[in-house]
Order: C-alpha cells, then sequence, then structure tokens
C-alpha cells in the first residue's frame, strides 16, 4: 500500500514538472509586446498636440501647419533621431516585423486603404488606439477597432527598441 502511494506521489509529481517545463519553454517563444516605455508615452503625447492639423498630401517633410500620414509619422520620429523614409510604402520596409496581437505603443501600423498596397501608416497609441493623420479629419486618434481600419490592416513595424 505504501508502495503504490509513493509510486502516485512520483508521477503526480512527474506530470507537475513537464506541464510547468512546458508552460515555460512555450511561453519563452510565445509573441510579446513592450510596456509602454516614457519615451513611447512621450511620442503619443507629442502626437497629440497635433490633433486637429489639417490632412495635406503630399506635405512637406518638417512642417506642422498640415501632415499627410507618413509627413507624420516622420516628423514625430524624427523627434527622437530617428530617421524614417517619406512614404508610407518605404517606411513599411523599416524596422521589426511585430505581429496584430504583440503591439506596443509607438509601434508603425500599415494598411491598404487603396486597394492595391500599404498606402496609409499611423502610430499604435496603446489600448487599441492609433494615431494619425486621416484625410477627413487630419491628425486624431481612432480606434484600430472600427470595421474600416481593422478591415484595412497590413503589418505593423516596430522602430523602437
Amino acid at each position: 500500500m505504501r508502495t503504490s502511494h509513493f509510486l502516485k506521489s512520483i508521477a503526480k509529481a512527474g506530470i507537475c514538472s513537464a506541464i510547468v517545463m512546458s508552460a515555460i519553454s512555450l511561453g519563452s517563444f510565445a509573441p510579446k509586446a513592450h510596456a509602454a516605455t516614457p519615451v513611447t508615452i512621450n511620442l503619443i503625447s507629442t502626437g497629440k498636440q497635433y490633433l486637429g492639423t489639417p490632412y495635406k498630401f503630399g506635405a512637406p517633410a518638417g512642417v506642422t501647419y498640415a501632415f499627410d500620414c507618413s509627413s507624420f509619422t516622420q516628423f514625430l520620429f524624427k523627434g527622437l533621431d530617428v530617421s524614417l523614409p517619406r512614404t508610407s510604402v518605404a517606411q513599411a520596409a523599416v524596422g521589426k516585423k511585430v505581429a496584430k496581437g504583440s503591439l506596443s505603443m509607438g509601434d508603425l501600423v500599415f494598411f491598404n486603404t487603396n486597394g492595391k498596397s500599404i498606402s496609409h501608416v499611423a502610430i499604435y497609441a496603446g489600448n487599441n488606439k492609433i494615431i494619425h493623420s486621416s484625410t477627413s479629419k487630419g491628425v486624431t486618434v481612432t480606434s484600430l477597432n472600427t470595421g474600416y481600419w481593422a478591415k484595412k490592416y497590413v503589418t505593423a513595424r516596430r522602430v523602437l527598441s
């Protein structure tokens, strides 16, 4: 009887150990979002200072009286000494690819709004929100989960470490 109880205890301990080790090893491969940092919080805060700034396609780099989507992201990241290319398509080739479920504040988020290819870029602002320069509202904060943006989502890139 004692031997049977002892063997059951060893079997239980072995199963528990296997479960714990599996969880640890699988968890280390799961994609992880990075926590918001003072840098990314400041990036979004700076972006919000431009809420309502009008949209202008082809707005010159560095001006703040109007933005298109990529001049807005380029302008904000330049303040962090991160050099981004001028267009959304070119920006989509910079940094490290991020899964949608692993977005972190400050990640660049790309959309296909023209039916052909990447044609819009925004910055992930946390809590499923993006900050971007839209054609209808200028600089605005929008839910990533709205039907329009959810359907147009293509990819995301992390340009900040």
